[in-house]
């Protein structure tokens, strides 16, 4: 795996308070300017902690008798584990910004976004299913099954149960709307002001924001749930993704640590469960509605943080090659991990709630990653090696 040779940053073209935002021109004819790389290794290492983020989210559960075990030390809080895959919404926007070609055909785009993600997901739907449905003892629900087969689970309504198949993959059912939209959605992007672009951001986070008060308000629960999932209603994180990519590629460098939206992350994770201790319901509630948009906001940061680092020739922890493994493999590590974690649960049960749950979670954690390795290895990267050489020649 070749990492590129550090590149010094692009100057700034312009010294006054807006350029904070904006080069003089304030567009971008072609988003990608000579002298950026187009690997970002600390953003591969990244996805790994995200998702296992999700993976804590799994393992602990919600509170009762849900999930494996339950670790005092990390418990409550790796309940936001579950928004790791906000993380993993505005790096999609991020990154498909960040190597945008102008020139290429929707329909290729199409295609190799569905060799790298279709070929691992129906390997892993087959253990998906037997966990779900046989080892539950459910009757399958194969138009559910299907649908979340296609990526289309979230789209439709009063789909029972409500997150079918391989339930981790209602995130691609909604990133599945952003493939579809990004050949347009780039080239509008790509001529807008970086200002306006900020601005647009900040309405969608806030749409977003009242979408979910509006759910949880006016509609019944199953509804609201449905809303929430709604692939439209994650646009906003895709775009916020975006936009931070226009900005860094013309030329913005904020001066900002990785460690500060780190500390942020972990000083909101910390807040966010201490305060409701104290809060009215009124002021959980509104803590709910703004918990998307502000992991969101933390989350671009974090991306920041680290892309600028990166593209001024900066090389840390996040880039060493065990951790770039570990993020090459994230992606089946998410597909596989809650079904073999949900698995344990069927066959041995519950394991006590104390904190040595934190060794059988990290033990768990090595077979996932073993067999995100195997799965990645066997399926994923063959399968999208032999699609991307078989895109037909006229796209």
């Amino acid at each position: 795996m070749t990492i590129p040779p550090p590149i010094a940053p692009p100057r700034a073209a312009a010294t006054s308070p807006r350029s904070i935002f904006i080069r003089r021109t304030g567009r971008a004819s072609s988003i990608a300017p000579p002298g950026l790389p187009g690997r970002l290794d600390s953003l591969t290492s990244l996805r790994f902690f995200a998702a296992f983020a999700v993976f804590a989210h799994h393992f602990t559960g919600l509170g009762g008798k849900t999930g494996l075990g339950r670790a005092p030390a990390i418990f409550p809080y790796s309940q936001l584990g579950a928004h790791g895959v906000t993380f993993f919404f505005v790096l999609s926007g991020f990154l498909l910004t960040w190597v945008f070609k102008p020139h290429e055909h929707p329909i290729a785009f199409y295609w190799r976004r569905a060799a790298r993600i279709w070929p691992a997901v129906l390997v892993s739907a087959i253990l998906a299913v037997y966990v779900f449905y046989v080892e539950a003892r459910l009757t399958i629900d194969w138009p559910g099954v299907i649908a979340s087969l296609f990526l289309v689970q979230n789209w439709f309504p009063h789909i029972n149960p409500s997150l079918p198949g391989n339930p981790v993959t209602w995130t691609l059912s909604v990133e599945i709307l952003f493939y579809a939209l990004f050949p347009l959605l780039a080239r509008i992007v790509v001529r807008l002001r970086t200002v306006h672009l900020a601005a647009l951001s900040a309405l969608g986070l806030v749409g977003m924001y009242a979408v979910n008060w509006w759910a949880a308000t006016h509609t019944s629960t199953a509804t609201a749930a449905w809303i929430m999932r709604h692939p439209v209603v994650y646009l906003p994180q895709f775009l916020l993704g975006m936009t931070f990519a226009v900005a860094l590629q013309r030329g913005w460098r904020p001066r900002l640590h990785p460690a500060i939206p780190i500390g942020l992350l972990a000083l909101y994770v910390y807040g966010y469960f201490h305060a409701r201790l104290y809060l009215s319901k009124a002021g959980i509630a509104q803590l709910e509605y703004t918990l998307r948009p502000t992991l969101a906001v933390l989350a671009a940061l974090l991306i920041v943080a680290f892309v600028q680092r990166e593209v001024a020739g900066h090389r840390g922890v996040m880039n060493s090659k065990p951790l770039i493994l570990l993020g090459t493999w994230s992606y089946c590590f998410y597909l596989l991990h809650h079904s073999i974690s949900r698995w344990a649960t069927y066959e041995w049960g519950r394991i006590p709630d104390n904190n040595s749950a934190l060794f059988t979670m990290l033990g768990m954690g090595l077979v996932v990653t073993a067999l995100s390795w195997v799965l990645h290895s066997l399926v994923e990267e063959p399968a999208n090696r032999w699609l991307v050489r078989h895109i037909p020649a006229r796209w």
